[in-house]
């Protein structure tokens, strides 16, 4: 994991993931091909051979040379590697010859024989040919369309043991860019049943054949993969996706052709709400007007009474955001209510929200757990979102104050402080690295700041102005663990302490983990 962040290119973001390597769907079986014969070299040339199928790719000369070095390896080449750990992209990761391969699909201890599909100077590419040597954590993947459509990078592996590769990852992500070899990990927080836990689906919609297909697109392609019965989603959510496509059918509205940039429909969004089972359905479409609306709502109520919401968000544009800037309800009510706890929430088609509850609730009560608040404590709240952490924490603090620099979220994290009778929470729109500094300066100094930013970790001068403003505790919530050990290294020289680190596994199936670390002011 680390050595391929380590040798991305230049400008892109470490542990982001957005390198895509081409390779055989994880958990597929395996063609078991003989090795060809090696090519006949110049004389005085080494020539390759392949029978060897031990734990090295022998490479001979007439002379009987030492085999050459890695560095002479091409594109095309069998190679022989013995999987160490699981990737940050899910990926398997070994070595030839000192060099780190990386393999989709391929688990620890297995040893496989790949075809080295990428060389770059510091690691390699491969894709499964045969397992030589097969894991025992090794699963059939339940889902028909897994390692295609490229959400899931785990079905193939036991969850037990998807659960100790994520701890893995974390623990190498420290060892590497926090230069920590033996961090206070806890053990991971994992789910009594890891299937059926996302509460929301946005799916593309697309035509295969003559059949109208909901889905995502297969991994560097164009190529739409319908996913409507995916097994990690919430079955209701699966539900209503199905029942919709049927009645576009029927009413033969216009699906939206990427090809042609014709049609109506893009995007079909569906979020079930936990506490109810109510649902809210969302259209995204290219166009002002969506065909036919006034038979397509009275048939969705007709089929779907758990829908209480029928809405049109309009994206005419080429951004790759999902979302357009206008939302129409067609009909039903304006948001979805749904709580967390005892904090309740309203949403609007546009809202974000966590997509695994129960998960997210182990994770905010870890935090409160960190947070250590006694109800005599300001607690700054950075990179809040629609307030979730900080509503969550506001009943044992004396005030919490949230930083959002989306305008509409800190409305929605404003709604919802009302929605939950929260007087003792405050949300600000604005930067936290100014923010923080200009209240410090006026005698308001936290003691205790929380943050959960984005893959990219958060903004130096946001961890200046978090060192600078001295709070007993900094809670950091994090959805990649190479930015958090980047950001914690900055945290140690600045006077900090790491005191535990609590992952979560908030999307089984995947190689995602979050994280949650407390460190405390020396």
């Amino acid at each position: 994991m680390a050595e391929r962040i380590h040798n991305k290119a230049k400008g892109s973001k470490a542990g982001s993931g957005a390198d895509k390597r081409t390779a055989k769907p994880a958990g597929a079986p395996s063609a078991r091909t003989k090795a060809a014969h090696p090519k006949q070299q110049q004389q005085g040339k080494p020539q390759t051979s392949q029978r060897n199928l031990k734990s090295t790719y022998r490479q001979q000369n007439p002379a009987n040379k030492p085999a050459a070095s890695a560095e002479n390896v091409k594109s095309g080449d069998r190679i022989i590697v013995t999987i160490k750990r699981i990737g940050i992209n899910g990926e398997g990761v070994g070595y030839y010859r000192r060099k780190a391969v990386f393999i989709d699909g391929a688990l620890p201890n297995e040893v496989v024989k790949a075809k080295v599909i990428k060389v770059e100077p510091g690691y390699l590419n491969g894709e499964i040919i045969e397992i030589e040597k097969r894991s025992p954590q090794r699963q059939e993947p339940p889902c028909p369309v897994y390692g295609i459509c490229g959400g899931c990078q785990l079905q193939h592996m036991t969850y037990e043991a998807q659960l100790q590769a994520k701890e893995e990852i974390v623990r190498e992500s420290f060892q590497r860019y926090a230069r920590l070899q033996d961090i206070p990990l806890r053990p991971i927080f994992g789910m009594d049943n890891p299937w059926g836990y996302r509460n929301k689906a946005q799916l593309q919609a697309g035509r295969e054949g003559e059949d109208i297909i909901a889905g995502l697109y297969a991994a560097g392609s164009h190529r739409l993969i319908d996913i409507s019965g995916c097994p990690i989603q919430h079955p209701v959510v699966n539900h209503v996706i199905e029942r919709v496509k049927e009645v576009m059918e029927e009413l033969q509205i216009p699906v939206y052709n990427e090809r042609t940039r014709e049609g109506a429909i893009r995007t079909i969004v569906a979020r079930v709400g936990q506490a109810t089972g109510k649902v809210q359905l969302t259209f995204i479409t290219s166009t002002d007007r969506l065909p036919d609306s006034k038979r397509l709502v009275e048939k969705i109520r007709e089929r779907l009474p758990m829908v209480i919401t029928v809405a049109q968000n309009i994206h005419k544009g080429k951004s790759p955001l999902v979302f357009g800037n206008k939302t129409v309800i067609l009909w039903g009510e304006e948001q979805l209510e749904e709580s967390l706890g005892d904090v309740r929430f309203a949403l609007s088609p546009r809202a974000f929200f966590q997509l695994n509850p129960d998960q997210t609730v182990k994770l905010y009560n870890a935090v409160q757990e960190a947070a250590g608040l006694s109800g005599s404590e300001l607690v700054v709240d950075a990179y809040c979102g629609t307030g979730t952490i900080g509503l969550w924490l506001a009943p044992f603090a004396q005030e919490v104050r949230g930083i959002e620099l989306i305008p509409e979220a800190v409305l929605d994290a404003r709604d919802n402080a009302k929605s939950s009778g929260v007087a003792n929470a405050h949300f600000y729109e604005g930067r936290a690295e100014q923010l923080l500094p200009d209240w410090v300066s006026r005698g308001i100094r936290p003691d205790v700041v929380v943050v959960d930013p984005p893959r990219t970790g958060c903004e130096r001068p946001l961890l200046d102005a978090i060192v600078k403003s001295k709070p007993k505790r900094l809670v950091y919530v994090s959805c990649n663990p190479a930015t958090l050990a980047k950001d914690c290294q900055v945290l140690l020289n600045g006077g900090y302490h790491l005191e535990w680190v609590q992952p979560v596994d908030m999307f089984p199936q995947t190689s995602h983990v979050e994280c949650l670390l407390l460190m405390v002011r020396k």
